[in-house]
C-alpha cells in the first residue's frame, strides 16, 4: 500500500518563532492592499531562500513580483545567470541579481516595480518579503535613501511591520523575516549554512560538514585555495578533520577540535572569503523534488 505525505514525515528543521506565525498573519491583510510584492532571495541560495508560504500568497492574491537575488556579488555568476531564468519564465515575475551594498544597483527598483503593473494614477504600494538575514533592511534602507531599519548580520532582527513614503508617492512596506513551519533539511540545512536560521536551531557542526560535503563535490578547488591538499577528504567530517589539523583547531587531549573548524568553514563561506559560491542549480532542485516526492510516495 501507498504511503501517504502523512504517513510518511520527511525530515525537517524547525524554526518558527512566534513572532514571524504574527508577522505571516499580517503580510496576509497587507497583501490585498499591495500592488507589487519585492521578494528578496539570497543569490547562494536562490531556490531554498523562496519561501513557500510567501509563494502561495503572492499567487492566490494574483499579485506580480520582482525576486531579487540579493549578495550576488559573492554568488556563484554563472549559476545566478541560471537562477534568473529559472525565475524570469515564470509568469508574473521580473528576477534581477545585485548587491544591496552598491548603492547605485538599486535607485531604479522601484520604476521596475512600477513596469509590472498597468497604467496608473494612484501612488505605487509596494511589499518586500523575505526571509531571515538575507538582505532585505539593507535593500530597503537603500531603496529609501534613509536609514529606517535595524541592519546586522543576525537573523531576525525585523519584528514588525513598517510603512515608508517615498519621494515620488509610492508606498512601501517592510514586514519582517519570515521562514515557514517545517522546512525541508535538505533546504534547511543550506540556510543554515547562509545564517538564514537562528543559531539554536541546528547542530554547527552537522550542519559545517552538511556545507563541506557539497564544497567537496561541487567547489573542490575553493577548498584547495583556501585550505591547502584535500586529498582524502570523501565527505564533510573528513574535511573538518583537516581544516582543523591545518588550522591547528586543537580539543581535549590533542584531538581535533572539529567545533571550531565549523566555525571557520562557515565564517568563510558566510563572509565570502572561501570564493564567489551558489549551494544549488536548478536541475539539482529538481532531483531533489523527485527523490522527495518519490520518498513519500512509496
Amino acid at each position: 500500500m501507498s504511503t501517504t505525505h502523512e504517513q510518511k514525515k520527511q525530515p525537517t528543521l524547525e524554526w518558527f518563532p512566534g513572532h514571524m506565525a504574527t508577522a505571516y498573519k499580517e503580510a496576509v491583510l497587507t497583501m490585498r492592499k499591495t500592488d507589487v510584492v519585492i521578494e528578496v532571495l539570497d543569490a547562494r541560495v536562490p531556490y531554498s531562500s523562496c519561501n513557500p508560504m510567501v509563494e502561495k500568497l503572492r499567487r492566490e492574491n494574483n499579485r506580480p513580483a520582482l525576486k531579487i537575488l540579493n549578495k550576488s556579488d559573492i554568488a556563484d555568476p554563472e549559476r545566478t545567470r541560471e537562477w534568473l531564468h529559472y525565475y524570469n519564465d515564470q509568469p508574473g515575475v521580473t528576477a534581477i541579481a545585485l548587491c544591496s551594498k552598491q548603492i547605485s544597483e538599486i535607485a531604479w527598483i522601484p520604476n521596475a516595480c512600477l513596469a509590472l503593473v498597468p497604467p496608473r494614477e494612484k501612488p505605487l504600494r509596494m511589499m518586500i518579503l523575505g526571509i531571515p538575514n538575507v538582505g532585505k533592511s539593507t535593500l530597503m534602507n537603500a531603496i529609501l535613501k534613509r536609514h529606517v531599519a535595524k541592519v546586522g548580520n543576525e537573523p531576525a532582527i525585523t519584528k514588525m511591520q513598517m510603512r515608508h513614503e517615498l519621494k515620488n508617492g509610492m508606498w512601501l512596506i517592510d514586514t519582517p523575516g519570515m521562514m515557514w513551519p517545517r522546512v525541508p533539511l535538505y533546504v534547511g540545512m543550506k540556510l543554515a549554512a547562509a545564517h538564514s536560521i537562528g543559531p539554536n536551531a541546528y547542530d554547527l557542526e552537522t550542519v559545517a560538514a552538511y556545507l563541506g560535503a557539497y564544497l567537496i563535490t561541487d567547489y573542490p578547488q575553493v577548498l584547495i585555495q583556501r585550505f591547502g591538499s584535500i586529498d582524502g577528504c570523501t565527505d564533510g567530517h573528513e574535511l573538518l578533520t583537516m581544516i582543523a589539523r591545518v588550522r591547528s583547531c586543537v580539543g581535549k587531549g590533542g584531538l581535533p577540535d572539529h567545533l571550531k573548524a565549523a566555525q571557520l568553514l562557515l565564517n568563510d563561506f558566510r563572509a565570502g572569503t572561501l570564493g564567489r559560491i551558489t549551494l544549488e542549480t536548478p536541475p539539482q532542485v529538481a532531483e531533489w523534488k523527485r527523490l522527495r516526492q518519490s520518498n513519500i510516495t512509496q
